[in-house]
């Protein structure tokens, strides 16, 4: 029976979890709104006292004087109590909702509070909606600790407090839910909508009641009767055209501004607030006396009180004094602002289609319907949130005309600012602090989502096609693996299994026979973009335990039932969507500039006072060679928890070393350049000098092994070696100790010899680039001797010479070598196990590896070739990359 049903319902509603959601929602949604009211009614009170006073004392001295002060204090109360407070506050509120540990209590509600009355009642152009919005998902996180529930709980209801404190700020609690699911969340889950909905209704009803205003929802401001006609349409794209194009300039703006009180101020908070009250009090101070009270000059828009004029100017001064104000740091939101600039644009598009048709007779909108209709255009421009932009305009006005012009206005502007700038300003804003959140995959989609190259092996175990079966053998003995990918030249050429093995027990193949005749010759493989469930489909249909990842023919990686269930099992705990910090972009805190007359530039990294002199040796004999400049860098590394424009750091032991690097260059007549960066990781650092110094060349040291998992050369040296587009020379310094160097050449402890050199060759580009270094680091030796070699396998009976003859042919090209050269070949099994037994029975100082790059980056990566040297020799190793093509 229907009565039965309707029971039924009644009694979940009073379920004791479903009792308690509705009870903190409700109760969420009233405090959300006392806090809207303290902060509508303080800024309101103290922005009406600061104009009224600029009414009876000079304007030029109270408006930049009041701006001057409670910037100050503002800035003062949100440095020392709670930095989190700094700037609208949407984006902290977004990254605490995605986990992100960044405080949101009682304290931050506190300060944002505070802190807000003092800074937008100082007339800087910002508004109360995104403070109001903290302040609220603040006070709903502060009653969720009273209240202990779980974190996704939790969750919903600091999204339900920022809900009700937008509706609460507008008067509108469908934009409040709308926002949430739209921006906050992306959940249209029940209860999310549930907590929200009534959360964000309790505080827009008792914002109302407490603010003065009745439950009428019909405004005076737009009781003039607004129009829509067929002939407006044109002008509403236009309007969604020039608000995106304008919302996209002005988010790049916001960043811009940000980014130039943090590089170019660099002094503390309290004193930019107080800069940016200064100059929007002086700017404001030379506007008309409209233009005092924000909130006033944008009801004048869209009462349709104001000229084209009044307009134009109202567009270009809140354009400025917003970037002058939230660039500094002040806690103050955007909404208003953008709001204020929509209506002002939509109102000279208006006035543009009267000036336009009127002359014709033909019926045209009111300018007020378009700076309505501009306030929703301009705000999805800015916030990209095309139904919350077109709701709250709806909710304010409670006028149906204005839902065509608002839909034709938004969508527009949103897909124009979408195409030139993607992406919210709030993550944008979150990027810029260097905090990147990533989108989880749906529940039940990891299959679908992920693909092998996000979850494959990059690093496999592979055998040669000419490999004896007795070594093969032993490859499976030694490895837990059941199979391995089979490769000629780094390209698959098939694949050997244990399956493979027990089939031809009975065929009596001798120990010798090449792994290529017993091979699988056609392997299943995929390709980096094929989704799990393919994958998994292929290891089910065939009925294997491992698939390669190939590009083409060559051989990416490797991915294996365990691969896909250890990513299934992330993802249930939460690993693919847990968020990532990016480190911020490194500061630099001292450098010094030469004259620029190099025809290259030659970047040193420096760090351990032992090994610098030796490398700068190596850079200047290089530089000098070249006709390159030198680029001296000191990297500095600070806490991921501090901004490295903002930490104090020591910087007289990195002077010290670069002035001595300085004493090098002058001697040797070398353009020198310095610097000092302070960074969250050396090799984004190293990379950014790179790019920004425009770096031809690389030289720097390595300690010759690591025994970081995963890496070859180290965590540094990886990144670089893989992503650095400029030539590359890493040095390992040998242990064999020498003073020769130091009372020949420079001031600079060093302790090396370089008088014999052993150089394999392969043939390949690194190979001659290498070759092309040698007269210039070979003058760091006293007669020093090189030896060209090539290492074949004894089963080779005629090496080909004629790669060792053409090094050799460059090498006696160079006018001013006076050094001896001989190229002799080697036999050896491999490349590493040849050039160690010459160095250990020759006795050579300096191995210079340039094997192609395709080999040295394969190598390095899967062989291990350069650190199987490095870590088998006490001599010094170099290692050489060519630059990469861009």
């Amino acid at each position: 029976m229907w009565y039965l049903s309707i029971f039924q319902r009644f009694r979940q509603l009073l379920q004791p979890r479903r009792r308690l959601a509705i009870f903190e929602a409700c109760l969420i949604g009233l405090v959300s709104a006392l806090g809207a009211v303290l902060l509508k009614s303080g800024v309101g009170l103290l922005g009406a006292w600061r104009v009224q006073t600029s009414l009876l004392l000079p304007a030029w001295l109270v408006l930049p004087g009041i701006g001057l002060a409670c910037g100050f204090l503002a800035g003062w109360l949100v440095e020392r109590v709670a930095p989190e407070t700094s700037g609208s506050g949407i984006p902290q509120v977004k990254a605490v909702l995605a986990r992100i540990p960044i405080a949101l209590d009682l304290r931050v509600a506190v300060v944002k509070l505070v802190g807000g009355i003092l800074a937008l009642g100082s007339g800087l152009a910002l508004g109360r909606e995104g403070p109001t919005v903290q302040l609220s998902a603040a006070l709903a996180a502060q009653l969720s600790q009273w209240f202990p529930t779980s974190p996704d709980h939790r969750r919903q209801l600091i999204a339900a407090g920022a809900g009700a404190g937008l509706a609460a700020a507008f008067n509108a609690p469908i934009a409040g839910v709308l926002f949430v699911v739209e921006e906050l969340l992306q959940d249209f889950s029940e209860f999310t909508l549930g907590t929200a909905i009534l959360a964000s209704f309790i505080g827009a009803v008792v914002s109302r009641v407490l603010g003065g205003r009745s439950l009428d929802l019909n405004l005076a401001l737009t009781a003039s009767k607004t129009d829509f006609f067929v002939q407006d349409i044109p002008f509403y794209l236009v309007l969604g055209v020039v608000a995106g194009l304008m919302g996209a300039l002005f988010n790049r703006g916001i960043i811009a501004s940000l980014t130039v009180y943090r590089r170019s101020l660099r002094f503390g908070l309290p004193a930019r607030v107080a800069l940016a009250g200064l100059v929007s009090g002086v700017i404001v101070a030379l506007l008309p006396v409209a233009f005092r009270d924000n909130t006033g000059l944008r009801e004048i828009l869209i009462t349709g009180e104001a000229s084209w004029s009044i307009a134009a100017i109202a567009f270009v001064s809140q354009f400025i004094l917003t970037l002058v104000a939230y660039g500094s740091g002040v806690p103050g939101g955007l909404f208003a602002p953008a709001l204020t600039l929509g209506a002002a644009l939509g109102y000279l598009v208006g006035m543009g289609e009267h000036a336009l048709l009127l002359p014709f007779g033909i019926a045209t909108g009111l300018p007020i319907t378009y700076a309505l209709a501009g306030m929703g255009a301009f705000f999805t421009a800015v916030a990209r949130v095309p139904m919350t932009g077109i709701v709250i305009v709806f909710e304010m006005t409670t006028d149906f005309n204005l839902v065509l012009p608002l839909m034709i206005g938004s969508v527009t502007s949103y897909l124009v600012a979408e195409k030139l700038a993607p992406g919210s300003l709030y993550d944008k804003l979150l990027e810029w602090n260097g905090i990147i959140i990533q989108k989880a995959a749906p529940v039940g989609g990891i299959m679908t989502n992920l693909t092998a190259k996000d979850v494959m092996q990059q690093q496999v175990e592979t055998l040669d096609t000419e490999m004896p079966l007795d070594e093969v053998i032993q490859a499976f003995a030694r490895s837990h693996h059941r199979g391995f990918p089979v490769v000629e030249e780094s390209k698959l050429v098939g694949i050997v299994t244990q399956s493979d093995l027990l089939n031809i027990r009975d065929r009596n193949l001798a120990n010798n026979t090449p792994l290529g005749e017993i091979m699988t010759t056609t392997p299943v493989t995929v390709t980096p973009i094929h989704t799990l469930s393919n994958v998994l489909y292929l290891l089910d249909r065939y009925q294997i335990s491992r698939l390669p990842v190939v590009n083409g023919r060559k051989l990416i990686g490797i991915i294996t039932r365990g691969d896909i269930i250890r990513a299934e099992a992330d993802h249930l705990n939460g690993a693919n969507a847990t968020p990532k910090l990016r480190p911020d972009p490194s500061y630099i805190v001292y450098q010094t500039r030469s004259p620029s007359t190099g025809r290259g530039r030659l970047l040193v990294p420096v760090a351990n006072p032992e090994t610098a002199g030796i490398l700068l040796l190596m850079a200047a004999a290089i530089a000098r060679d070249r006709h390159y400049e030198i680029d001296c860098v000191q990297v500095m590394l600070i806490p991921r928890h501090s901004s490295p424009s903002e930490t104090q750091v020591r910087t007289a032991k990195s002077r010290r070393l670069l002035r001595q690097a300085e004493v090098l260059a002058k001697k040797w007549q070398i353009p020198l350049h310095t610097q000092i960066r302070v960074t969250h990781d050396v090799a984004q650092a190293i990379l950014e000098t790179i790019n920004e110094q425009h770096i031809d060349l690389i030289l720097m040291g390595w300690k010759g092994s690591t025994s970081t998992p995963g890496r070859i050369f180290g965590n540094a040296v990886d990144t670089i070696i893989r992503q650095a587009t400029c030539e590359v020379v890493l040095v390992k310094l040998g242990t064999t100790s020498h003073s020769s160097l130091a009372t020949q050449h420079s001031p600079l402890s060093t302790q090396h010899s370089f008088n014999s050199w052993l150089v394999p060759m392969a043939g390949g580009p690194n190979s001659q680039l290498a070759i092309k270094l040698l007269p210039a680091l070979i003058t760091l030796g006293n007669q020093p001797q090189i030896r060209l070699t090539q290492v074949f396998k004894p089963s080779e009976l005629k090496p080909d010479m004629s790669v060792l003859e053409q090094a050799i042919r460059h090498l006696m090209r160079r006018r001013k070598l006076s050094s001896s050269v001989v190229a002799l070949p080697v036999q050896a099994n491999s490349v590493a196990e040849g050039v160690i037994n010459l160095v250990k029975t020759e006795g050579y100082d300096v191995v210079v590896l340039g094997a192609s790059r395709e080999g040295l980056l394969q190598q390095a990566i899967q062989g291990n070739i350069p650190e199987a040297i490095a870590s088998g020799v006490e001599s010094t190793v170099i290692l050489v990359r060519g630059a990469i093509n861009t």
